[in-house]
């Protein structure tokens, strides 16, 4: 009986840290949206991660000059996505003035996007998969 106790309690502690390290890994998607609302107050960096399915995270860093609105703040962020991000896997633009869509592109993995951090004050990030 007691082996099966403990049997039992080794199975439930190796599904907790299973549940736990799933609920930390970002969830992946298609395409995803950043909307920027806001004009930056002060010069900063945002800072973003892709996470493929299957490769390595890329990290981005988008700087931000102080004053500019937000269809200026996408328009850097994009650059900054398609500077560091292979065009023969991803797509990268400009959606509605102020957001960006990033997409893969056909026969590519899903990928997972996250803010990493950002220090530009007054633009609100928001990231959505679809």
């Amino acid at each position: 009986m007691q082996k099966i106790a403990a049997m039992f309690i080794a199975v439930a502690a190796s599904l907790t840290l299973a549940a736990i390290s799933f609920a930390d890994a970002p969830t992946s998607s298609n395409k995803w949206r950043i909307e920027l609302k806001g004009q930056a107050l002060k010069t900063g960096e945002i800072q973003f991660r892709v996470t493929p399915r299957q490769g390595d995270p890329v990290d981005i860093t988008a700087n931000i000059r102080s004053g500019r609105a937000e269809n200026n703040v996408a328009k850097d962020v994009r650059d900054a996505f398609a500077a560091k991000l292979s065009p023969e896997r991803y797509s990268v633009e400009v959606d509605d003035g102020e957001d960006i869509l990033i997409k893969k592109k056909e026969g590519q993995p899903d990928f997972a996007l996250e803010l990493v951090e950002s220090d530009v004050q007054n633009v609100s990030i928001k990231i959505e998969g679809e």
